[in-house]
């Protein structure tokens, strides 16, 4: 008998005595069930798919990603990693099932149960983007509240402010010039940057409504040239589009800007004037314990 040949990309039909095209996982899962003609756990499912020869692994834990790929492509499982698009139905009894096809030997009663907890899936997939959407509300109404309160200290505490901002950051021996007087600079500090430090100057501008300026950026640079290595520029409101294009010039210090959003998203990043509640999200997870059983 002529030995067939065989790669990596087919799989033997036992059925049919013939190489086929090597399927996806899925295409694998979703055969082993119809073959079996009955719900079964992840367990039975790989053994079916390697007695089949359905799909080749290359992995240290084949039937681990058995089980992945049915958990993330499962209705009734939802969870933060869990894919949209769902192939298969996670039964009540700890068993899956292809989503597109009848259950077989399924009673009345039992179907209904399985609809129930679809229903319950259902309801508690909208509550979690209702709750998505309601935290995105949150951190918007957040972020505006904190930008609202800052525009309303005095200018010396901004200063301040931006002065421990740096700090939290990283920047070593920080100082606020004094407030009158102070030659277009606030203050200025260190930051580490390899082996060495780099000289950093900074303006903090509480403004409400203006944007910052070109011209704005230009004195400011003028005020450090030859002493400081790069400049920073707060500020609680923004800064026009001219202003955006000079951060850097050839032979110039650069400037880094920093407007209202950004000074948020910083505070948030750094926990810097900013706590957490943290409110607890459940996933299902039921499947991995009736899995062991």
């Amino acid at each position: 008998m002529k030995k067939q040949l065989y790669d990596n990309n087919q799989s033997f039909n036992k059925t049919n005595n013939f190489y086929m095209p090597k399927k996806t996982i899925n295409e694998a899962i979703a055969e082993a069930l119809k073959r079996e003609n009955k719900p079964l756990r992840v367990g039975e499912i790989y053994k079916r798919i390697s007695e089949d020869d359905l799909y080749r692994f290359n992995a240290a834990n084949p039937e681990h990603i058995v089980r992945t790929q049915l958990r993330r492509h499962s209705e009734n499982l939802d969870f933060p990693t869990a894919n949209k698009k769902k192939h298969f139905l996670f039964l009540t009894d700890g068993t899956y099932w292809n989503k597109e096809i009848p259950i077989p030997n399924k009673t009345e009663v039992d179907l209904k149960t399985e609809i129930i907890i679809k229903k319950d899936s259902a309801n508690l997939k909208s509550v979690i983007e209702e709750l998505k959407d309601i935290h995105k509300k949150h951190t918007i109404a957040f972020k505006q509240q904190i930008l609202n309160q800052l525009q309303q200290v005095g200018p010396a505490s901004f200063e301040i402010f931006g002065r421990r901002l740096l700090e939290v950051y990283g920047f070593k021996k920080t100082v606020v010039t004094p407030y009158v007087k102070d030659g277009g600079l606030d203050g200025h500090g260190q930051l580490k940057v390899g082996i060495t430090y780099l000289n950093v100057a900074f303006q903090c501008k509480r403004w409400k409504n203006n944007s910052v300026s070109r011209t704005e950026i230009d004195k400011f640079r003028g005020a450090i040239q030859g002493e400081f290595e790069q400049g920073i520029i707060f500020t609680t409101s923004k800064f026009t589009k001219d202003a955006l294009g000079a951060t850097r010039k050839p032979g110039a210090v650069p400037i880094i800007l920093i407007d209202g959003n950004a000074l948020i998203d910083i505070m948030i990043e750094k926990r810097f004037g900013v706590e957490t509640d943290n409110i607890p999200i459940y996933s299902n997870a039921l499947d991995n314990i009736l899995n062991e059983i």
